[in-house]
């Protein structure tokens, strides 16, 4: 059996979660919880990280940053996770979904104007598979009508732009550290804040509406409730997990970016199916490896094939305005040329830290068997 994913267990998780229990203080903002942060804003040149329960919870403080009121409209792709909009409609916005470039799965940035209108509060950007949306481009429309943009880069953490992290462009930036992504910390995530000027309501909304942080800074003798918040804060376990991997961050990308181009390698040239499409100046994390074959149909066979061989092989996001929420809550400007079809094509191959040489063979070959069996018929 080749699973789809495996969970890295670092050999100093262990040890730096029974540090963080021994030093007592487990709750929020813990001794990890801000060796994390500094970890990512020397590491990123970032100005203000928030370690969060999740990337859900960072993308729900810009909402309350951005004070998100109902009627407001937010643009972004409909190829993405339903965090991405929900985070912006349990506000009472209106998710406005743009269609995607079909060779990197991320929101075209030429339709991106076309959507803004006078109700428009910010501009979303998710960097599918750890590969760049075309930043230069999405912030010269922002600045052209002063909106902020916020990178969901949940799937892209150590990804670049131009040298950049991603997450470290747009106003705002969230990750995740889901079980499911490259670092992990089983649930949890991070808000990169760009902009200074957010750092000290995000501060208050971090740390539950109070001004708690003014307190431990000594700047007030005793703190309360001063606006809008809510409990964002990870508990010091989880981070102590996450931090043993950031000391190996660069190790762990390695790893996978050498798994993604031996993928790249065994699959290119094959006529048969569609690769991930990498332009100029990204770097990307290998978070994940994915096929676009000829059609939703093939895509089943392919699925129910691989499965049968023991390969765990699935596909991914439902586009959003497609959905029973997407239908009553949302809107979709333009024309859908590719996001319902390309996101019907795309199949995901197995990918984590430590995948030997010999499985990605093995996914290889047999997806060939596939592919011949098929064009037999």
């Amino acid at each position: 059996m080749i699973p789809f994913d495996k969970v890295y267990k670092c050999p100093t998780s262990l040890k730096y979660i029974k540090d963080a229990i021994d030093t007592g203080t487990i709750s929020g903002n813990g001794k990890y919880t801000k060796k994390c942060s500094k970890w990512m804003e020397a590491t990123f040149h970032a100005s203000k990280v928030f370690m969060t329960t999740s990337c859900t919870d960072a993308l729900e403080m810009t909402a309350l940053l951005l004070n998100i009121s109902p009627g407001d409209e937010v643009i972004m792709p409909a190829y993405t996770f339903v965090s991405t909009a929900n985070a912006f409609l349990i506000h009472g916005a209106i998710p406005v979904f743009v269609d995607i470039r079909p060779d990197t799965m991320n929101i075209d940035e030429n339709l991106i104007e076309q959507a803004i209108s006078p109700k428009t509060k910010a501009i979303v950007v998710v960097h599918y598979a750890g590969i760049s949306c075309e930043m230069e481009q999405i912030l010269d429309v922002a600045n052209k009508f002063n909106l902020p943009v916020i990178e969901d880069a949940a799937q892209a953490f150590m990804s670049k732009y131009h040298e950049k992290y991603l997450g470290t462009i747009g106003t705002f930036g969230c990750y995740s550290f889901h079980e499911t992504k490259n670092y992990t910390m089983g649930e949890g995530g991070a808000l990169v804040i760009n902009d200074n000027r957010y750092i000290e309501k995000a501060e208050i909304i971090w740390e539950k509406g109070t001004n708690r942080s003014k307190f431990y800074q000594k700047k007030i003798d005793k703190y309360t409730w001063v606006d809008k918040g809510s409990s964002f804060l990870p508990s010091d376990i989880n981070t102590a997990y996450l931090y043993a991997q950031l000391e190996t961050a660069d190790k762990i990308l390695n790893d996978r970016v050498n798994s993604w181009v031996n993928y790249y390698d065994h699959f290119n040239n094959k006529m048969y199916c569609t690769l991930p499409f990498v332009p100029k100046g990204c770097r990307h994390n290998g978070h994940l490896f994915y096929l676009k074959l000829e059609n939703t149909h093939v895509r089943s066979k392919f699925i129910e094939f691989m499965n049968q061989h023991g390969i765990e092989v699935f596909f991914h996001y439902v586009p959003l305005h497609t959905s029973i929420a997407g239908k009553k809550y949302s809107k979709f400007i333009g024309i859908d040329n590719y996001t319902t079809k390309e996101s019907e094509r795309l199949v995901r191959l197995p990918m984590w830290y430590g995948m030997k040489a010999e499985e990605i063979n093995e996914v290889f070959c047999t997806s060939v068997e596939f592919f011949r069996k098929e064009m037999m018929k």
